[in-house]
């Protein structure tokens, strides 16, 4: 558990370092990297919240499955 958590604490300082180094590199302008920045993270935050509803009504649809005592499968997530 402490070697996963160093490991985690290690991606997410490099994650952290790499964004401020593409951000003091980036060929783009203060404000033109912001707006492309701002409209990336949108379409990211769209689409989770695409997937939350996705997932939810699935799940939704499993619970009443199972009060009605149908059998539920689950299915492992996919792959990314």
């Amino acid at each position: 558990m402490r070697k996963a958590m160093g490991f985690l604490a290690g991606a997410l300082c490099g994650a952290l370092v790499g964004a401020v180094a593409g951000l003091l590199l980036a060929p783009y302008a203060g404000t033109e990297l912001r707006g492309q920045i701002k409209s990336q993270v949108d379409s990211l935050v769209e689409k989770g919240q695409q997937a939350a509803a996705a997932k939810r009504a699935e799940l939704e649809s499993q619970l009443e499955a199972f009060k009605q005592g149908q059998p539920v499968t689950l299915e492992a997530p996919p792959e990314l």
